[in-house]
């Protein structure tokens, strides 16, 4: 008798043991299925923050649009006269950037042999390449700040010495902003009066640079906006005619700086 009820006190204690245990055993589990969740959201959290933050530029949004606008009054009649009708808008984050009139041919020049460091050997340095109009404060190629208002665009190259250095993209080419007011005549000039025109929006010794470079996107496709991350610019890419009938594709930086 003593043994039976010995085996059942023994068979009670074990049950309850067995239930306390699984008790125990199905906490922790939800414990640990809980902390998976949450490390799981937290790292789905991490990722998210840090894929944002390594393309910041790339989330801007900026597009580019071809627009029937009326070229503005600052510039001179014989200005009008040789520039494109239609404009290419250039829109981003806080709305218009900045909208560019092409000139409707660029003169071209014979180039023998050019330099490989020069994209656009056809076009004289000075030559009056387009207009341009910034609706709010803009930023150059160098990070140097340029006021709101009208502006022309001149070829040129940048200097091959050692104060440019790593200033410059693998090819020369820019184009030089210069004052609608004081840069009336479309006829090409000389590279030392472009600089002396560009210095003048600038107030500075040195002129507003815009990179001008190639572009691989094709005519069916322009205007249109690309990004580029080393150096972390925009650039819009438009058509860009010459006399003759010969039309390429150019791609001039209109949004970020050189790294230097």
């Amino acid at each position: 008798m003593k043994a039976h009820f010995a085996w059942a006190f023994f068979f009670v204690q074990r049950r309850a043991y067995g239930r306390k245990h699984m008790n125990r055993y199905a906490r922790r589990k939800n414990l640990v299925m809980k902390l998976s969740k949450w490390i799981g959201l937290c790292s789905g959290l991490a990722l998210a923050f840090l894929y944002s933050a390594a393309i910041p530029a790339a989330a801007q949004g900026y597009k580019a649009e071809k627009v029937a606008l009326p070229m503005p009054q600052e510039l001179s009649v014989g200005l009008r006269d040789v520039l494109a009708g239609d404009a290419f808008r250039v829109t981003g984050p806080d709305g218009v950037l900045c909208e560019v009139w092409v000139r409707k041919a660029v003169p071209s020049t014979a180039a023998a042999n050019p330099d490989k460091s020069i994209a656009f050997a056809e076009i004289a340095e000075g030559t009056l390449v387009g207009a341009i109009r910034f609706p709010s404060s803009a930023v150059d190629y160098r990070g140097t700040g340029i006021r709101p208002g009208v502006y022309t665009l001149r070829y040129a190259l940048i200097p091959e010495d050692g104060n440019h250095l790593g200033a410059a993209p693998p090819q020369r080419d820019f184009l030089l902003l210069g004052p609608a007011a004081d840069d009336t005549d479309p006829g090409t000039v000389t590279r030392d009066q472009t600089l002396d025109i560009s210095r003048k929006v600038t107030g500075m010794r040195h002129p507003t640079v815009w990179s001008l470079s190639p572009s691989n996107i094709g005519a069916p496709e322009l205007p249109a906006m690309n990004h580029q991350e080393d150096p972390d610019c925009w650039m819009l890419n438009f058509p860009l005619a010459f006399v003759g009938g010969k039309t390429v594709s150019a791609a001039l930086v209109v949004h970020g700086q050189a790294q230097n």
